[in-house]
């Protein structure tokens, strides 16, 4: 959840403040972290699913604050977009059926916040780009009334220069766009994935998930279309990298897919958060330093596709997340859940193995398998560990569902839990469709019409059927 700031007006002396504080509070994390001070409790999961709110014709309905007044719900955060919103969940321990709890929370949110919309005229949905917003869309007049939106579009646009956004991607069209401020981020929703782990393990839970990336982002895909223009399957990660790009080298990208895999320490993810990237929102807290306010706002607007998050538990000790965030949002609450249970095994195997599974891979084979699948979806080639390549459908089905089973099995996960959510991935795979393709298949039959892809999407969606059970 992005914590909110009581002012977007800074002065030279604010960033010098916070620059100082910020360099403290990362100099005693790395002490607790590399001097086992952190909290080692078993893994949790938990998630952040953003949505859309859009009116009948299927066009963004920007009535965020209306709908958090009527609900009142701690649980619905607004995101950068009066038509955005974030959906949370409570974190459950990796043991018995978590994957069934985690949907059955998140369900009761879902329809309660529905229901809300219903009521003021709007739809519930998600979806990693909606086909019929239009750049007109994103405009100052629909930016959430949260100061630190103001300050964070104030700040990215004095880093330019003053110079606009450029987006630039070549998908199966070629959609350039030019936009004066940051609201292009809201074009982009995710199902972002968190994992508590013991700092100890958190480096090979990180690199794991960085290795991990592309055939997630290849399993999920739900963002081919842009602004009309036929794209890249998950056209989020360009539109997100391209749509905050505050100038400068790829050392100080806000987000990006990194330039390594950690070597020894989760700490260095924060060290690198010190030294490579200005300060964008130097509020000052007043907060003791042990509460990492400065660092945590900091590592908030650095947008890593994988990124490290401090958190502490109900007695205010410290512990580290790594957060997943290459999922978009979507196609259902089923289908976002069952990607989880692959991630969660997956991972947990690959983070445990005795040889880590980063001495096998290059990292710029790593980097080079996320934006292939980015690209093409379950079409992609990617190569895997020992040297093998191709398909990354037949990765998924051959290396990484028999992976994920034995993930969870050894976590104490039941087997009808396991065997549910894991066979859910496995019809999709066999159908070769994730929400994505069904939107081109959709499109081929019925035409270039965005706002009926939107609805008809919608329309599927409260179905409650997985993606691979949508009819054209």
């Amino acid at each position: 959840m992005g914590r909110e700031i009581g002012d977007s007006d800074f002065s030279e002396a604010d960033y010098r403040t916070f620059q100082q504080r910020l360099e403290r509070e990362t100099g005693l994390l790395c002490e607790l972290i590399d001097g086992d001070g952190m909290t080692d409790d078993e893994p949790m999961a938990g998630f952040e699913l953003e949505a859309w709110l859009v009116d009948h014709q299927g066009r963004p309905a920007p009535l965020i604050e209306p709908l958090r007044e009527k609900l009142n719900d701690p649980l619905l955060v607004p995101e950068l977009a009066a038509f955005n919103l974030e959906l949370n969940g409570t974190p459950v321990a990796l043991t018995g059926a978590p994957f069934t709890r985690l949907h059955d929370e998140l369900s009761a949110t879902w329809r309660r916040t529905a229901d809300a919309a219903r009521q003021l005229g709007a739809n519930l949905t998600m979806i990693g780009s909606l086909p019929s917003a239009e750049a007109a869309d994103f405009c100052l007049a629909n930016m959430s009334p949260m100061q630190r939106y103001t300050a964070l579009n104030t700040r990215v646009l004095e880093l330019r220069g003053g110079q606009p956004i450029q987006l630039d991607i070549q998908g199966r069209d070629h959609l350039r766009v030019s936009h004066d401020d940051v609201m292009l981020e809201a074009a982009a929703t995710a199902f972002q994935l968190h994992l508590k782990v013991p700092a100890r393990r958190a480096g090979r839970v990180f690199n794991a998930s960085k290795i991990l990336s592309g055939p997630m982002v290849a399993l999920g895909a739900n963002s081919p279309y842009l602004f009309g223009a036929e794209l890249w399957d998950e056209t989020r990660v360009p539109l997100f990298e391209q749509a905050v790009d505050v100038g400068g080298s790829t050392l100080t990208k806000r987000v990006d897919f990194g330039i390594r895999y950690i070597h020894k320490s989760i700490s260095e993810v924060f060290q690198a958060n010190l030294h490579r990237y200005p300060v964008l929102l130097p509020h000052r807290f007043e907060e003791p330093e042990h509460r990492f306010a400065h660092l945590s706002l900091h590592n908030g607007t650095i947008w890593r596709w994988n990124r490290p998050i401090v958190g502490f538990d109900d007695d205010g000790a410290p512990h580290v997340r790594i957060e997943h965030r290459v999922l978009p949002s979507g196609p259902t609450l089923i289908d976002a859940i069952a990607n989880a249970a692959l991630y969660y095994g997956a991972v947990h195997m690959l983070s445990t193995r005795k040889r880590p599974p980063e001495a096998s891979m290059p990292f710029a084979t790593c980097s080079d398998n996320f934006y292939a699948a980015a690209r093409h979806g379950l079409r992609a080639d990617n190569a895997w560990l020992g040297g093998k390549h191709g398909s990354v459908r037949e990765l998924l089905r051959k290396q990484l569902l028999p992976l994920a089973h034995e993930g969870l099995e050894q976590l104490a996960i039941d087997a009808q839990e396991r065997n549910h959510w894991l066979g859910i991935i496995q019809a999709r795979l066999d159908a070769a469709t994730n929400g994505s393709d069904w939107q081109r298949r959709w499109v081929e039959k019925h035409g270039h019409d965005m706002p009926g892809l939107t609805r008809a999407y919608l329309e599927r969606q409260q179905s409650g059927q997985p993606v691979h059970l949508w009819s054209l």
